[in-house]
């Protein structure tokens, strides 16, 4: 197991130098000095307002996979326990699911505490009703996670606390052509409001975390799932363009065209022979999202996207490595912070294509300013080990290479 590997004075594969891994940053992590189940911050130099003390799901379940790359999965069970603790002390939900977001820290209150702010104009404390939703795709990552820890010492928790997520997430599930899991909920209890559209990454997401879901509990109930969620995936898919649609629009049907790098890369990653039954994605994505030496996340993109940047690399390490590798390595190397971590985007901000679902009037966006998950998949790219598999490899081949 790539785990052994943490234990090795170079913390990195090949071509990786020790004193500038990704993994040796994430480990020393200040905030991991505190003992107990802990949830890390995602953006550590917000000092108000959303980002303030938050600690996204989706970050915090990639730095697990990360940190079991690294080899050190004890750490990483701590955050897995954050979750499973998540999952049973809910201020209000009992039904699975889990939230996009939780305050940042060692957990020692139940229910686990959201992360808010207060605002001077209404005079009160409020919470970011995205964060306090429940994303189909953020869910499926911590599936992706709390397995990743099981497939290391057979904890039945985790195992368990998965199942327990996948019960909830396969109830997204839409007949409305073309069929696929729905994007979750946003906003409040007890009624918050079901996203209706489908997303190519969201269907990604679950199909890996399904099928992993099946092997790891004997279940072919799972098996099912993660084909009908591939099956989601595969319809986006455009022969012509040699591209997938980002998934639909808010009625569920209508294709959203635009090109987004996740949508190219992760069906690679995550879906069996992926890279032989999507041909052509990756080269797509270098002649339509690249940005001088790196990757932008969309065509609306103006900018260098690290986390996608790595991800390209991982992918590229994985199925046939190139040249090209060592531009990314360089690109990514120049948006490392002096702690050692790694900024979301090369200039000030980032377009992503998409609006903010809290104010639709204002652009979702990546700043340059450190983010955990940016540093959790340098991690896995220096580790050249996949979240979706688990391993080093892609899923649907056999040889690992380190």
């Amino acid at each position: 197991m790539l785990a052994a590997i943490g234990v090795a004075i170079a913390l990195c594969a090949p071509g990786c130098a020790s004193d500038v891994s990704a993994c040796l940053t994430l480990i020393n992590s200040p905030e991991l000095r505190e003992p107990g189940p802990l949830f890390l911050t995602s953006f550590p130099e917000a000092r108000d307002g959303p980002l303030h003390d938050t600690a996204f799901l989706y970050d915090n379940a990639v730095a697990i996979i990360a940190l079991t790359g690294c080899g050190r999965p004890n750490q990483a069970a701590r955050i897995g326990e954050a979750i499973l603790l998540a999952l049973d002390h809910d201020r209000y939900w009992t039904d699975g699911r889990i939230r996009n977001a939780y305050l940042t820290g060692p957990v020692k209150h139940h229910p686990l505490p959201l992360p808010g702010w207060w605002e001077p104009a209404q005079n009160k404390w409020v919470e970011d009703r995205y964060q306090v939703g429940s994303d189909t795709g953020n869910m499926a990552w911590a599936m992706l996670a709390l397995l990743t820890l099981y497939e290391q010492d057979r904890e039945p928790a985790y195992l368990s606390g998965a199942e327990r997520i996948g019960r909830y997430v396969e109830n997204a599930w839409s007949d409305v052509r073309p069929r696929g899991y729905e994007g979750g909920t946003f906003g409040h209890e007890p009624e918050p409001e079901p996203n209706r559209w489908k997303s190519t990454e969201h269907n990604t997401d679950l199909a890996a975390a399904f099928g992993r879901l099946a092997r790891d509990s004997g279940d072919k109930h799972w098996a099912v799932l993660s084909k009908k969620a591939a099956a989601f995936v595969a319809a986006m898919w455009n022969s012509k363009c040699h591209c997938f649609a980002v998934g639909t629009g808010d009625d569920g049907h209508t294709r959203n065209r635009i090109l987004a790098l996740d949508a190219q890369l992760w069906p690679l990653l995550a879906i069996p022979d992926g890279a032989t039954r999507f041909p052509g994605a990756l080269a797509t994505a270098q002649e339509r999202l690249r940005h001088g030496d790196g990757f932008a996340y969309s065509e609306a993109g103006t900018g260098i996207w690290t986390e996608g940047t790595a991800q390209a690399g991982l992918l590229m390490g994985l199925s046939q490595p190139t040249d090209d590798q060592t531009a990314l390595a360089s690109v990514i190397a120049r948006n490392r912070t002096a702690d050692g971590s790694y900024y979301a985007s090369d200039g000030p901000s980032l377009p992503t294509g998409f609006q903010l679902q809290t104010d639709p009037t204002k652009p979702r966006e990546y700043y340059h300013t450190p983010h955990l998950a940016a540093l959790a998949w340098v991690a896995l790219l220096q580790m050249r080990f996949n979240p979706f598999t688990g391993t080093s490899t892609l899923p649907g081949t056999s040889q690992i290479r380190n």
